[in-house]
C-alpha cells in the first residue's frame, strides 16, 4: 500500500476548541479509514496539536506577532516581511504533500472580526499553492456567510475556486458561496464535524435542582460591527449576568462554560458581578471535556457555535444565544428553532421565560434529538465515504467530486 502525506491546515491548537475538534474528527477518520496516511500540521499552535494529536506540526505564520496590531515600524515591517515569507513557506510545505484538508471551522465567514491579510491570506496561499504544485487541496465541513469587506470576500471566493473539493456544515454556508459566484453544483452539505465525535453517556437525573450550563463567549459583534463592538459586548455581558443571576437566585446551580482562551475575562466578569457559591466555571480543554459538561447538565444555554454542537451532541435541551445564522441554522437542524435568542440583545426576562418553556419539554426533546443525532452520524459517514473517493482514489485520476475550477 503506497503512503499518502496528508497536511491538515488551520487555526489549530490555538485555543479555540471547535477548531480542534473538527481537527480530532478528521483526524480519527484518517486513522480508521487511512492508517497508511502520512500526516502534519500547518497550524496556529503547533506546541499544542504536537503534544496534543502526536503529528508532526509547523507554526502557520513566520511572524510571532501576526495576530497583534501593529503600531510601531518594527512591527509593521515585520508583518509585511511575514506575508513574503508565509508565501514561500506555505508553497513549499503543500509541494510535499499528496492531500491538505482544511477540517471545518468557518474559513469562509467573517462572523467575527476578521482582516483580510490575515487568515484569509494565509488560505488562499494554501488554495492556490495547492493548484500550482497539483496537492489536492479540501474544505471540509466548513462554515461561509456573506462578507462585507470587499478585500476579504475576493479572497474567500478565490480560495474556495482553487481548492479541489469543498464541502458546508449548513446550507446556509452553501448558498453563501453561491451568491459569491462559486459554482457550488457538486458541494455536499453534512453536519458539522463535530457530530463525528463520540458523545459521553448522559448522567442519571440529579436528586435535586439540575445544573444549568451556560456557554459564554468574548462576543463583540461581527466584523462589519467595529464601531459599535463595546457597546454590542456590553449590552451581551449584562443580559447574560442577569440571566446566571436570577438562575441562583432560584437555588440553581450553574456552570460557565467557554470555547476559546479570549472567554475567560466574560466568566471572570460573571462571578464577580452574581457573586454565588452557585455559579462555577468548568474548565475544559477540548470538546470532550465539554461534552462532559453538557451531559452532566439538566440544561444548556450556549453563545458559541461549538459549545451548541456540544450540548446537542449529548442530547441535552440547549438554548442558543445565537451570534450569527449558522447557530439558528444548526438549532434548526436539531428540532430546536423555536429556543433560539439574540446574544445582540440578551434581554434577561425573555431569556427566562423561553428558558422555562425548554425545561417544561425537556423529555420530549431528549427524546427527539436521541433521533436526531442517530440521522446526523448517518450523515457524517456518507460525508467521509464521499471524502474518500475524492481524495484518496484508486486511480491517478481525482474521482467523486474533487474538481479543477478556474480562478
Amino acid at each position: 500500500m503506497s503512503t499518502v502525506r496528508v497536511g491538515l491546515f488551520g487555526l489549530l491548537g490555538s485555543g479555540n476548541l471547535g477548531n480542534d475538534g473538527s481537527l480530532e474528527a478528521v483526524l480519527g477518520y484518517l486513522r480508521a479509514e487511512h492508517p497508511e496516511a502520512v500526516v502534519d500540521a500547518l497550524c496556529g499552535g503547533p506546541g499544542t496539536v504536537a503534544a496534543r494529536y502526536a503529528i508532526p506540526a509547523t507554526r502557520l505564520h513566520w511572524y510571532r506577532g501576526e495576530y497583534r496590531t501593529a503600531s510601531r515600524a518594527g512591527a509593521i515591517l515585520g508583518k509585511g516581511l511575514g506575508k513574503v515569507v508565509d508565501a514561500v513557506r506555505t508553497a513549499a510545505w503543500v509541494r510535499g504533500h499528496d492531500v491538505v484538508i482544511v477540517p471545518g471551522m468557518g474559513v469562509l465567514e467573517a462572523t467575527l472580526p476578521l482582516r483580510p491579510w490575515g487568515f484569509p491570506y494565509s488560505l488562499f496561499l494554501l488554495c492556490a499553492s495547492g493548484r500550482l504544485f497539483g496537492t489536492r487541496v479540501a474544505l471540509v465541513g466548513v462554515g461561509a456567510a456573506p462578507i462585507g469587506s470587499r478585500a476579504t470576500r475576493a479572497l474567500v471566493r478565490r480560495s474556495a475556486r482553487l481548492a479541489s473539493y469543498r464541502s458546508y456544515r449548513d446550507t446556509l454556508s452553501r448558498d453563501a458561496m453561491r451568491a459569491m459566484g462559486v459554482d457550488t453544483s457538486r458541494d455536499e452539505v453534512h453536519p458539522d464535524l463535530a457530530f463525528a465525535l463520540p458523545a459521553p453517556r448522559a448522567s442519571a437525573p440529579p436528586a435535586g435542582p439540575g445544573v444549568v450550563c451556560v456557554g459564554v463567549m468574548a462576543f463583540h459583534g461581527g466584523d462589519d460591527d467595529r464601531a459599535h463592538a463595546q457597546e454590542i459586548h456590553r449590552r451581551y455581558l449584562d443580559g447574560t449576568t442577569r440571566f446566571v443571576r436570577a438562575l441562583a437566585e432560584e437555588g440553581r446551580p450553574v456552570r460557565l462554560l467557554t470555547g476559546d482562551a479570549c472567554d475567560a475575562p466574560v466568566v471572570a466578569a460573571i462571578l464577580d458581578a452574581v457573586g454565588s457559591p452557585l455559579v462555577t466555571a468548568a474548565e475544559t480543554a477540548s470538546l470532550t471535556d465539554l461534552m462532559k459538561e453538557t451531559a452532566a447538565a439538566e440544561s444548556v444555554v450556549a453563545t458559541r457555535y461549538h459549545n451548541l454542537v456540544c450540548a446537542l451532541r449529548t442530547g441535552t435541551p440547549t438554548l442558543a444565544l445565537s451570534y450569527a445564522a449558522k447557530s439558528d441554522a444548526l438549532m434548526h437542524r436539531m428540532g430546536l428553532g423555536a429556543y433560539c435568542h439574540p446574544a445582540r440583545e440578551v434581554d434577561a426576562d425573555r431569556l427566562l421565560g423561553q428558558f422555562r418553556d425548554l425545561e417544561r419539554r425537556a423529555a420530549e426533546l431528549r427524546q427527539n434529538l436521541t433521533e436526531r443525532n442517530a440521522s446526523v452520524e448517518d450523515q457524517l459517514k456518507h460525508q467521509f465515504a464521499e471524502l474518500t473517493e475524492a481524495l484518496f482514489p484508486a486511480t491517478d485520476h481525482v474521482l467523486g467530486h474533487a474538481r479543477q475550477e478556474t480562478p
